[in-house]
């Protein structure tokens, strides 16, 4: 199965694609899609839809994973244009009909280290550990895609455990 992991940002967006299989996983591509900060919120949002429609035509997931909107009280602001961003994701990627999937950082970060409060270091090396890769993934947006895209994985392995 191929699932689409997105760290969702209205400035960058992490995106990482991974083939789940019994035996694993294994990294397809990862990468950051970017809105310019000069463009009115309108412009940077379809900039967003442009980039994320490409990358659901290209590699067709079946499952979209990605990161619940976190709200910091002391920034609230950013929580709002961060779900604008979010919400474009979740729309284009129902209209390609995956199955969407939305994952709290705390719950991404105990599925791949068994610590809900990990370092962004130990989230990278538990990514780098897990797919066998050569160096530590970045930039940490990269990295919280792909660690995204693998805790849908572990969570499809656990149910498929259950049956």
């Amino acid at each position: 199965m191929k699932i689409l992991g997105i760290d969702p940002g209205l400035r960058v967006c992490g995106y990482a694609v991974i083939e789940s299989k019994l035996a694993g996983a294994k990294l397809i591509e990862a990468g950051v899609f970017k809105s310019d900060s000069k463009r009115t919120l309108a412009e940077r949002l379809d900039q967003i839809a442009v980039d994320i429609t490409q990358i659901l035509e290209r590699f067709k997931p079946e499952r979209v994973a990605v990161e619940d909107l976190y709200a910091h009280y002391k920034h609230p602001r950013t929580a709002i244009l961060m779900g604008h961003a979010r919400g474009v994701i979740l729309q284009k990627s129902a209209a390609a009909k995956a199955e969407v999937k939305t994952y709290a950082a705390t719950k991404v970060k105990k599925s791949l280290t068994g610590n809900g409060r990990a370092s962004k270091t130990q989230m990278q090396l538990g990514i780098q550990t897990v797919l066998s890769l050569p160096a530590m993934p970045e930039p940490h947006d990269v990295a919280d895609a792909i660690a995204i895209a693998l805790c849908c994985a572990n969570e499809l392995s656990w149910s498929q455990d259950t049956l």
